[in-house]
């Protein structure tokens, strides 16, 4: 047996995401447009939505079982290719070696981390995916803070509807993301999170901004770069956004969670995106 046959088999038993997990069906964000081709890889309580096109997810999703989160595994840090795609589709250590970008992960490390020691074991290896980074700026600020610490505080949020969540993440990949080393680089992520509340589907969505200003233009994105660096990113600035904007703005299908968004419409433009500047800021009320 080819030792790569041998290695794709031992995914054989990932679930992956489950679609059901709270009840009504979440299911996983998929491109709108049927040219942009994605291959599905279910890991550990996690689905991978690869575009191999961008060596990058479109989308992922996790299901969080508050209840049963192991917080003391260790942390490995040890990356690896998925054997279920060639080395040349995924984004690996030639694109982060000395420079300022850090693998970010796209399902947070501890997210899919519960249920049995070896199923959580295994959970967390399978977070070391480079099918599960993306490229992020090493500075760390309020802003990253806040991103990083979402799922905490929504859990406690969910705690007396039982502590599960469903967390959509990922890349916004746009034509006009920066070159470099073979890839192009993501100003922007985006979280869409689905729970439970008052026995009814809610959810609400956020942004990551990570581009030196907020135009969308590449050229003033790029103002300052030079040959061979990576763009100039950061500060991070995280914002909580209409649901119905992280689908436009990454041409991907969320299902029932635009009509559930807990964010109170706006009419203005300039209100519709919040930016957080504690948890406290976020809109959980429709």
């Amino acid at each position: 047996m080819n030792p790569s046959d041998s290695r794709h088999d031992q995914f054989s038993d990932r679930a992956g995401y489950d679609e059901t997990f709270l009840g009504p069906v979440v299911p996983l964000p998929l491109p709108v447009r049927e040219s942009v081709r994605t291959v599905l890889l279910p890991y550990t309580h996690f689905t991978v939505v690869f575009r191999p096109d961008r060596r990058l997810a479109a989308s992922t999703g996790v299901c969080i079982e508050g209840a049963q989160l192991l917080e003391d595994v260790p942390r490995e840090d040890v990356w690896n290719f998925d054997p279920r795609l060639p080395h040349d589709e995924q984004t690996g250590d030639d694109v982060y070696r000395n420079n300022s970008l850090d693998r970010g992960h796209l399902v947070r490390r501890l997210d899919p981390v519960w249920g049995a020691a070896g199923v959580a074991d295994t959970a967390n290896a399978d977070t070391f995916h480079f099918t599960n980074a993306a490229p992020q700026v090493d500075v760390f600020n309020q802003g990253k803070q806040l991103w990083q610490g979402l799922e905490n505080y929504l859990l406690e949020h969910a705690a007396e509807y039982d502590r599960k969540l469903v967390v959509l993440t990922g890349p916004v990949l746009q034509d006009a993301d920066p070159p470099y080393r073979g890839i192009q680089v993501p100003l922007r992520f985006w979280k869409v999170v689905a729970f439970m509340q008052d026995g009814a589907l809610a959810s609400t969505a956020y942004v990551l901004d990570q581009s030196p200003d907020l135009s969308k233009d590449a050229e003033r994105a790029l103002a300052g770069a030079t040959a061979g660096a990576p763009p100039p990113l950061g500060p991070y600035r995280t914002y909580q956004v209409p649901v119905s904007d992280v689908a436009e703005i990454t041409e991907l299908e969320f299902g029932p969670l635009p009509d559930v968004d807990l964010m109170p419409p706006t009419r203005a433009p300039e209100e519709r995106w919040r930016r957080l500047e504690s948890f406290e800021d976020i809109a959980m009320q429709g």
